[in-house]
């Protein structure tokens, strides 16, 4: 998996301080989409074990909120494999963060109905909050909080899986 862009210190995609990885790679391209040159998945730099400690060591300051996946697409196939076990190690070195993940697929479209059960609901499960849906340039207002288009949700991944129906995330 290549990536575009590490920011460190991000106010703009989740709540609190964060820090953002922008993965490349985006079968969707979405018209109007503020990071096309994310589409191709050779764009950026190859993600390695150094990139992930990187990562690790900048979410340690208390004042960090969490973790940021965005992209291109980080639901893709190829990005999913390789950000599972990154997202396992925050979890895990940092429990009290939150992972919030942006992505053009819905929460119920063909790549999670026809996985129940497999990689890409484990994946789902280490995700504390998904912002889901294609970004419709025609439905774009500013207006809204951590998502470009008004059919994008903001969606409670941990209440969601334990009741069994989409949870919206109040922000």
């Amino acid at each position: 998996m290549n990536y575009a862009e590490i920011k460190k210190c991000d106010i703009a995609n989740g709540e609190g301080v964060r820090v953002s990885l922008f993965v490349s790679g985006c079968r969707r391209h979405c018209k109007g989409c503020f990071n096309s040159v994310a589409w191709d998945f050779d764009y950026g730099k190859f993600f390695d074990e150094e990139i992930e400690h990187e990562i690790l060591e900048a979410l340690s300051p208390d004042y960090i909120a969490g973790l940021s996946l965005l992209g291109g697409d980080p639901l893709e196939p190829e990005n999913r494999k390789a950000l599972y076990p990154l997202l396992k190690r925050v979890h895990k070195m940092y429990p009290q963060k939150n992972i919030w993940c942006y992505t053009g697929y819905t929460f119920e479209n063909g790549a999670l109905r026809e996985d129940k059960g497999g990689e890409v609901e484990d994946f789902l499960r280490e995700i504390d909050i998904l912002v889901d849906g294609p970004f419709i340039e025609e439905l774009k207002d500013i207006r809204l909080k951590f998502r470009g288009s008004s059919n994008q949700r903001v969606i409670d991944m941990k209440r969601t899986f334990e009741l069994g129906n989409i949870v919206l995330y109040l922000t």
